[in-house]
């Protein structure tokens, strides 16, 4: 299993349009992969937002958002179980 934290800032007008961007295009476009296991999306009051995305390998991309919504490109991690 592979975790994908995927983390953009909103531009100071944009946030809005950028959150319904996440839900409504960038993260449907991942769901239906055969090697997509779930996700999930977060916000914060400093207009930032996280999808945070399993895969049972091989983690895919979100789309590149609107540049015009962005403060900044996004930033993406990956991260692995740890036993313990």
């Amino acid at each position: 299993m592979i975790a994908r934290m995927w983390e953009v800032r909103a531009s100071a007008s944009g946030f809005d349009e950028l959150l319904t961007w996440v839900c409504d295009v960038a993260v449907p476009r991942i769901e239906v992969l055969p090697q997509h296991v779930s996700s999930e999306v977060f916000s914060s009051t400093d207009r930032r937002i996280v999808v945070i995305s399993k895969w049972r390998n091989s983690p895919e991309s979100l789309l590149t958002p609107p540049a015009k919504l962005v403060a900044r490109a996004p930033h993406v991690w990956d991260f692995s179980p740890v036993d313990r």
